[in-house]
Formats: C-alpha cells, structure tokens, sequence
C-alpha cells in the first residue's frame, strides 16, 4: 500500500487530493485513523502531493510577538464559543474588501467555504469538535488571491497545507485555531445516529455554549442542561482523537499562522468569562494588521499561565490506555453510550449527578 505520508499519521487535510492532477489518491477513514492511499496505476510520480502534505516537511513556525485575551464589543460575542475576537476579525476583514475561508456545517458535512457576504460569515461561528473537510478550498483561495485578499482561519496543520500548496502568500492571511485534536466524522455520525438523529437532515449543531460543553442539535440540547453527553465526553477526556493528533508537530508555543486563537481559561476576568474570553496570539506583521482592524478589547495575559491552560502551546494530548480501550469497543460494535459509561463510567456518573442537582434546582448554572 503506498501512502502520502506516514501510514496512520494522515491529519485529512486533503491537501493531496486537492493537488492531484490525475485523481489518484484517496483518503481512507477507519474512525481510529487516517491514511491517504495514492492508486500507483494511475500515479505518474510527480510527488506533488508529497510535497504540499505537512507531514513531509518541515513546517515554518513563528514565535509570538505579542499575547493577549480579549473579546469583541460587538454583539457577535454572543454567537461565538469564545470572546467572538475570530468573528471580529472576520467582519472587519470582509468590511476591507477582503475574503474569508473557514469551516461551517452544511448539509451534513463539515466543509470549508470562502465568502465575502458578512451574513453567511456568521456560520463560520462557533467551536467544531470534529474532523472537517478542507477538500476543495484550496484551489478557490489560489484563484482569489491573484484579485483579492484571502484570510484562512482552520487547524493548525490546515493552515500549514494552506501554506504549503499557495506559492505567492502576499495577500494571504492566516489564523490557527489552539487544537486538542480531532475524531473522526464517523464517530459523530455514529453517535447522533444512536440517539436518533441522521446527521444529513440537520439544519445546524453546536458542540458548546459558551463554557457549557454538550451537543445542541436544531437548537435542542441533547441531554439536560448542565449535562456533558457521551460524544463530548469522549472529547474532553482525549480518547476519540485519530491517531496522528496524539504526535502532532503544531503543538508547540511556535505557530505557523499570523494569528492563533484559543480560549483564555483561567483568566482573572471572571466575570467576563461567562461571556467568553479569547486567547490571542500574534505571530507577524500581518496578524498585528487585522488584529488592530478589529477594534478588540485586549488584556494583558501572564503567558506562562495560559500555557499551563492550553497545554496544546506546548504538546500534543496525550494517549492513554483509555483510548485503545474505547477504539476497541467502538470496533467490536458496542454502542456509543456503552462504551463511553465503561471507559469513563466515573465521568458519566459526575454528569449524571450534576443533571439531577440542576433539575432539583439545588446548583446553577454558569451563564452569562
């Protein structure tokens, strides 16, 4: 079997496909990896699409300028996940003349779309704990930028296959989203299927609000207020990642976007923080640019604090023992719910206990 890069390293940036001129590689998703299989009959061995995987090379990393949290004063803040400073940055970038690429749920997938209509921009809102696919959007961001200026907002190994596969970066811009890691799209598909919903008759969901994590499916939440379900529990314990997020190279205090935007947790903003609070860093000239245009409220941040918060500025999650647990129940066809109360039965019951004291009204809770 030939690959792209490494077997089971493959991050689904789809970089290689979108490079192929003869439509021979394809990307195989066994929910626990990656893999980008080149067709070696119809591979003429011009290594283009090794050459733009990030994989494959060493990635250009820039050490922040500057670093700050903050949020936007407009009333975007409330549609965002965080302070609404990516939203800011959006509309003033488009209200400049400029385009916008970023991911937005759309007929039951997580695609890319570039736009400069500031109403269909909104979609790009919003935290998205899954893989998505970035499949198309480079060649559109290449044609748009011999005219305009394009600003790419994605993963951290997004934008560096962004960096890879555009030439000419003069009116390129760039920001990287602080990533713990990513499942698959079959993973959520699977759950949501569990729990009776198929994910290609959605209109819309959401992983979080705010600091409320829990899935929110055409408005509705799927379980009880207060309540982390079993899809996002898998998330923020780490165990649903594919295989390359546990030995990724973009987490590191270097960044290769001109702007890296995560969540300040931990911040002294308390009160604040109920509406969320964004980390900002700044890595050249360019992100300074659009971070000005912004009209963002920035605060000083101790820089070591929000690293011991981020621990993506400095490693990848970790895999554990739990992880390999999980993958092989999910394997051996167990349900969702099952396999998430046997490998974290100790978090579900937090969660449901948590439920019930919300439901008898003896905890609040954290709204802004």
């Amino acid at each position: 079997m030939k690959t792209v890069c490494e077997i089971n390293k493959c991050n689904g940036c789809m970089a290689c496909v979108s490079v192929c001129n003869k439509n021979c590689i394809k990307i195989i998703d066994s929910m626990e990896n990656m893999n980008c299989i080149i067709d070696e009959k119809l591979c003429v061995n011009c290594n283009k699409c090794r050459s733009v995987c990030p994989n494959n090379k060493k990635n250009k990393k820039y050490r922040p300028l500057e670093w700050k949290q903050g949020w936007t004063t407009f009333n975007t803040r409330s549609l965002s996940s965080s302070g609404g400073v990516a939203l800011a940055i959006i509309s003033s970038f488009i209200q400049n003349g400029g385009y916008v690429a970023s991911c937005l749920f759309k007929d039951g997938e997580f695609i890319f779309e570039l736009t400069n209509d500031l109403e269909m921009s909104k979609k790009f809102a919003g935290s998205k704990y899954v893989k998505s696919n970035p499949n198309g959007i480079y060649l559109k961001i290449k044609e748009r930028l011999k005219t305009d200026k394009v600003l790419f907002i994605g993963l951290p190994c997004q934008v560096a296959a962004v960096n890879n596969y555009i030439k000419d970066k003069k009116n390129l811009y760039t920001i990287d989203l602080i990533c713990h890691g990513t499942p698959s799209v079959k993973l959520l598909e699977k759950y949501i299927d569990e729990i009776g919903y198929d994910i290609n008759s959605l209109n819309d969901i959401k992983f979080r609000e705010k600091n409320n994590f829990g899935l929110v499916i055409n408005g509705k939440k799927v379980l009880r207020e207060g309540v982390i379900d079993h899809y996002l529990c898998s998330f923020l314990e780490s165990i649903n990642y594919t295989d390359n997020c546990y030995y990724c190279q973009f987490a590191t205090f270097e960044r290769v976007s001109d702007i890296t935007l995560g969540d300040s947790w931990g911040t002294e903003y308390k009160e604040q923080q109920k509406k969320g609070i964004s980390l900002i860093l700044t890595q050249t000239k360019k992100g300074k640019e659009i971070q000005e245009a912004a009209g963002l409220e920035l605060k000083d941040i101790d820089i070591d604090k929000a690293i011991s918060n981020n621990h993506q500025l400095s490693r990848p999650s970790e895999l554990t023992a739990k992880r390999k647990k999980f993958f092989y129940l999910i394997n051996k066809g167990v349900d969702y719910k099952t396999t998430i109360f046997i490998v974290l039965g100790k978090m579900i019951i937090r969660q449901k206990i948590k439920g019930f004291l919300v439901r008898m009204h003896l905890i609040k809770l954290n709204r802004p």
